[in-house]
């Protein structure tokens, strides 16, 4: 639906440098998504950690010309071509415009809030009702106060229902969000401790979650949830609720019996006084509240949406996130089946080629008809295929007979299939080799076929990264900084195990402005992969002064035999102005010069000119302790004097820097001209911080389950013996993959089914030992040896070291996969 710009204009009280005619169809937030710049409306939006405004110019040579704006820039007044509305907040505009836009439309709108759920009842209902209503939903979980109006906007005259999520982390948010939804049916699915933090209480922030209803017809939720149904009587929308129950015979809904089978669920109820057995493919107590929430709404949507009971036995788990593995023929590839619609291909696509930079690979597309779209095929799939050559991609596999048939409207590298069988058994497919690939599906395709087929076999102990925590942690200290203060983060020791490339690709996106490894052949690797933001050097041998100068490495210097080394090889090749970073030890005793040393370190550096110091840092002992707060002082006065007599030694500007993630947290006065964060970057906060988010988590699988009778002994030495018949897991990680040997014996636990189990015998090798007897497992279930419920600083205090330990420990051979959410 397109929009003039004098319509929008008005709608958003925007003053204008001028108003040049144009219509818009397309709301953009991110130069980096840019698809079509002649319909784009960019909004310069700003947050505590960047600015918008710094990316018109680039937009405005990408043909953008339409921007709304905060602050009317002096250089934007050269783009007499451009149309500027400018107001004081350029997110409010943007809900104000997304509010307009959802006016335009009378259909019924389902708001979902709570807080957890609200992504997996929201893809549910799509699954259920796809079939008998043309759904326009949030993409993701795009619920904030930016995902919330850019997910709206997508409704259209061909939707004739909408379903929108709706997040809050604080209070007063969703009074914003309620008139953008403006929904007419809601469900809030429960209340947690998710993001209580900002709030008084529960209460609170239920109360809060309910404003979303204020007009709605209907209030979908959990009767048996007293505290849910209290906070919506004292919100006096009790007229408008409608109760699920498994206690009250009478409620619409009535849940007689949850019958949990091996591997599904068998659900009585009673629907408006008819009784149905529902069947689903899940055992989880979260899934079945889900199932009913959706079943509740079905019965006030339209009752008769809930007589085929068999679409309950075909719901499809939700894949929560986009993922990253290696592939074989060294593929990469990208598995995103969870919607298939032209919205949420854009983001995976972007997706694909942020992860191409600097990697010498094919970009491949493996797609499927794009189903129930509400919009001609010849219509979908020239703009499918606009799309695909805006976003670079080489070649597309098209499966489908829509695809196939409009398979001309492709200008690319192309080959099409009517059916996923087809392609598999093709001669093609086993051709795949130095490709990033994009599989791409709809469910009814059963591309998870594709999937396992191309995904290399390796070890089934497998360490997720999640992508989207490394960014929010990252964003967690840099909103501690002034605007101006630099950030160096760390990725050496192989990115503290997490794997350096998919971190430092990941936060070169997110403009940090240094990146830092111990050793130069970790920064040359980095290089290799398109890696170009500055990278330093922590610790340079005099032997790889080759790797330095070809990679344009910046290295640390600690020492007058190597400031002298760099010097001679810098004239040696004939290199002026080389950029290095001084080391003054202030007490950590490691590595680095004297504060004394700095008079002769800057009669060294004005009598040459092969190399430059860009910066002076020093390392903190004891930032993380309050105990040792006296003599953090220390150093910070010791560095403060040697780097002020650098500076002024030097007659140039040089970048400052000394404190750690735990000097943020504590010191922040003292961030000087940069900081350097690093364990704080992967969730663990040495201070107790609040707000980080868990990046890492390891993982295996149960290879097999004994039954083993009391008195016999398990394991290498016969160290543990079962006092019972015990039922005992075997796992496939061992202290070659990283888990210490120390946990042997009941000295570490695991996570099966959220419930702790004790390691029995010595752990070995390649493998160890699960008590599991007292829990329901299962061959093949999830093993988490450390992730979200199992924190990393847990299993570091039992082997009294720290979590850097445990983290850079974890072998190699453990496949690292990278996703985000």
């Amino acid at each position: 639906m397109e929009y003039a710009i004098k319509e929008i204009a008005r709608v958003i009280g925007a003053k204008t440098n001028q108003l040049l005619d144009d219509t818009v169809s397309l709301l953009l937030t991110d130069s980096r998504r840019l698809s079509f710049p002649e319909k784009s409306l960019f909004f310069a939006l700003k947050t505590k950690t960047n600015d918008g405004h710094r990316y018109i110019q680039e937009l405005y040579k990408l043909r953008v010309r339409n921007f709304v704006v905060s602050d009317m820039l002096p250089e934007f007044e050269s783009m007499k071509d451009a149309n500027f509305l400018i107001v004081k907040d350029t997110l409010r505009a943007l809900q104000k415009l997304a509010t307009h836009h959802r006016k335009q439309f009378n259909i019924p709108v389902i708001g979902i809030t709570g807080s957890n759920g609200k992504t997996i009842v929201k893809e549910f209902l799509y699954q259920l009702l796809h079939n008998e209503f043309n759904i326009v939903r949030s993409p993701r979980s795009y619920n904030s106060q930016l995902g919330v109006p850019l997910s709206v906007w997508q409704m259209s005259e061909k939707n004739t229902l909408g379903i929108f999520e709706a997040g809050i982390s604080q209070p007063d948010e969703m009074e914003r969000l309620q008139p953008i939804i403006a929904p007419t049916i809601g469900i809030i699915t429960n209340i947690g401790e998710a993001h209580q933090e900002n709030f008084l209480s529960s209460n609170q922030k239920c109360m809060e979650k309910l404003t979303l209803f204020n007009d709605c017809e209907a209030i979908i939720y959990d009767g048996d949830d007293l505290f849910i149904a209290n906070c919506i009587e004292s919100a006096c929308l009790s007229h408008k609720a409608i109760a699920w129950s498994r206690t009250d015979s009478e409620a619409p809904l009535f849940i007689e019996s949850i019958d949990k089978k091996e591997f599904e669920t068998i659900i009585h109820c009673t629907l408006l006084g008819f009784n149905r057995v529902v069947t689903i493919p899940f055992t989880d107590d979260a899934s079945i509240e889900n199932v009913i929430h959706c079943m509740a709404v079905m019965l006030y949507l339209k009752p008769t949406s809930v007589n085929d009971v068999t679409k309950f036995l075909h719901l499809e788990p939700v894949a929560m996130r986009l993922d990253v593995k290696q592939g074989i023929n060294n593929c990469l590839l990208i598995n995103d089946t969870y919607n298939s619609d032209i919205n949420s291909l854009d983001i995976a696509l972007d997706f694909q080629q942020s992860r191409r930079v600097g990697k010498q690979l094919k970009s491949t597309l493996i797609l499927s008809d794009i189903l129930q779209s509400g919009t001609l095929p010849k219509s979908l799939y020239k703009k499918v295929a606009d799309l695909v050559r805006r976003k670079k991609i080489d070649r597309i596999v098209g499966i489908g007979r829509d695809l196939k048939e409009y398979a001309s409207v492709f200008e690319i590298e192309k080959e099409f299939y009517t059916t996923t069988e087809e392609f598999i058994k093709s001669p093609s497919f086993k051709k795949f080799k130095d490709e990033l690939i994009l599989i791409k599906g709809s469910r009814h395709f059963h591309f998870e076929q594709i999937s396992e087929l191309l995904e290399k076999k390796v070890h089934e102990t497998i360490l997720e990264v999640n992508l989207d925590a490394i960014v929010h942690n990252f964003n967690q200290y840099r909103s501690k900084l002034k605007p101006e203060t630099k950030m160096v983060c760390m990725v050496k020791a192989f990115g503290y195990g997490a794997g350096s490339y998919e971190l430092a690709k990941t936060l070169q996106e997110h403009r940090c402005d240094y990146l830092a490894v111990a050793v130069a052949d970790e920064g040359a690797e980095l290089r290799k992969e398109g890696i170009s933001i500055p990278i330093i050097v922590m610790n340079p041998e005099f032997s790889s002064f080759n790797v330095l100068f070809e990679n344009h490495l910046e290295p640390e210097v600690y020492s007058f035999r190597l400031l002298d080394a760099m010097i001679r090889e810098t004239e040696r090749r004939g290199i002026t102005s080389y950029p290095i970073h001084i080391k003054i030890d202030t007490g950590m005793h490691r590595l680095g010069f004297q504060p004394e040393d700095v008079p002769a370190i800057c009669e060294r550096l004005r009598a040459q000119s092969g190399v430059i110091a860009r910066s002076v840092f020093s390392h903190l002992a004891g930032s993380d302790s309050y105990v040792f707060d006296d003599f953090t002082h220390q150093q910070l006065d010791k560095f403060t004097k040697a780097a002020g007599e650098l500076e002024n030694g030097l007659e140039y500007k040089v970048i400052k820097h000394i404190l750690n993630s735990a000097g943020i947290e504590r010191f922040a006065a003292y961030q000087m001209d940069m900081v350097r964060l690093g364990i704080g970057l992967y969730g663990v906060s040495a201070s107790g911080q609040k707000g980080l988010r868990n990046v890492s988590t390891l993982k295996t699988t149960i290879l097999q389950i004994q039954n083993v009778p009391a008195g016999d002994s398990i394991g290498y030495s016969r160290m543990s013996y079962v006092k019972r018949d015990s039922r005992i897991a075997i796992i496939p990680i061992g202290y070659a993959d990283g888990l210490d040997r120390h946990f042997s014996n009941g000295g570490g636990e695991v996570l099966i089914n959220g419930q702790r189990c004790p390691i029995i015998g010595n752990i070995c090798m390649d493998a160890c030992m699960i008590d599991v007897t007292d829990i329901h497992a299962q061959e093949g279930d999830a093993v988490i040896i450390f992730g979200d419920e199992l924190p990393v600083s847990e299993l570091s205090d039992k082997l009294k070291t720290i979590p850097y330990e445990i983290l850079t420990s974890i072998s190699p051979r453990v496949k690292r996969v990278y996703f985000r959410e």
